[in-house]
């Protein structure tokens, strides 16, 4: 009888999982903006305790956190338009030369592996078609209405609308010790690691901006921010970054040393920050296996495409750290932990 059962919830457990997934990708919509601002408000829950510690009225806490929350986003505006009329106003004859190595690199992949490709206009101006346009504004407008979203259900998270403690508690845990353990967990780990990105994606970008400078390759607040930004994407973002920059820069520069030398120096500044110090500032306790890293960011890719990448690795730490208070799922939670060096006793 227990067999029974115990196949019974198996096979119940293979046909929940794929429709708990295929609903999470049709209400995307909501639970991008549900789970970002949850991140977010995570991130100014310590600032919420020290003003009320200090007889702050709530509603003027959650004033001054949107109010803080709007300037990063207003400072990142100015960033994205500094480095517009940057490009706007470059006169190095930088498209024209583009354009050419563009065209001839697009005609070789038409010989060779027979592309399709329009000769009757060149590759920028397609690049800028009607329809594109029309595409990019569809994206701005999903990109504002998901902003919006995110900045109320921050405003719910942070005026307990949604309490997350209460939720674990009644949902998942159904222990009020339990819960309160992970929820601590929950916020000090998330709020390392996010601390800890964004300070190693600052730290990139400027120096990728800095590296752009220095070898007289055009763009470097484009460059910087653009680094900034895909760096919040785990372990693919690096890459696309350093390959995009270094297509960039054999478009500008001449195949010389000074070209290899560029492409050392951007891949150095991701090792060093990438690499070295984030997981040392991440620390032991927060080690994820590289291997449930890959899962997961191919996993959420799929079902939420960039921001499903941006939030894969908070995701894993949440559901790691909700899987280390059963005994059941202890094992689970082991896999996606990353290597601990065992400590043997010392004998007396």
């Amino acid at each position: 009888m227990l067999e029974e059962r115990r196949t019974t919830n198996i096979l119940l457990l293979f046909i929940v999982v794929p429709v708990v997934f295929y609903l999470l990708h049709i209400l995307s919509f909501i639970f991008i903006p549900l789970i970002s601002s949850m991140f977010i408000a995570l991130l100014f829950l310590p600032l919420m305790r020290w003003l009320s510690r200090r007889n702050v009225p709530r509603l003027v806490s959650i004033i001054i956190v949107i109010a803080l929350i709007v300037g990063g986003v207003m400072i990142g505006v100015e960033l994205v338009q500094l480095s517009s009329k940057q490009i706007l106003s470059n006169d190095t004859g930088f498209f024209a030369k583009a354009e050419v190595k563009l065209n001839d690199l697009i005609l070789y992949m038409q010989d060779r592996f027979g592309v399709d490709y329009n000769q009757g206009g060149n590759f920028l101006s397609q690049f800028l078609a009607k329809d594109n346009i029309g595409s990019t504004f569809d994206f701005v407008r999903k990109f504002l209405t998901n902003i919006l979203m995110i900045v109320f259900f921050t405003i719910l998270w942070l005026s307990e609308s949604i309490n997350m403690h209460k939720v674990l508690n009644n949902t998942i845990l159904k222990r009020k010790h339990t819960s309160v353990k992970a929820f601590i967990k929950i916020e000090r780990d998330l709020i390392t690691f996010i601390k800890v990105k964004f300070l190693v994606s600052l730290l990139t970008g400027i120096f990728t901006g800095l590296a752009c400078v220095f070898f007289d390759v055009s763009f470097p607040i484009f460059w910087g921010l653009f680094a900034f930004l895909i760096n919040f994407v785990q372990m693919v973002g690096s890459f696309i970054s350093v390959i995009l920059l270094s297509i960039f820069a054999f478009v500008e520069l001449d195949p010389t040393s000074t070209l290899f030398f560029f492409i050392v120096s951007i891949t150095g500044v991701q090792v060093l920050f990438g690499a070295i110090l984030e997981p040392v500032f991440m620390g032991k306790s927060f080690s994820i296996n590289v291997i449930a890293v890959l899962i997961m960011l191919m996993l959420w890719g799929f079902i939420w495409g960039i921001p499903g990448l941006i939030m894969a690795i908070p995701i894993t730490v949440f559901i790691k750290i909700i899987l280390e208070q059963f005994p059941a799922t202890k094992v689970i939670a082991s896999l996606l932990s990353g290597p601990e060096r065992s400590i043997k006793p010392r004998r007396k």
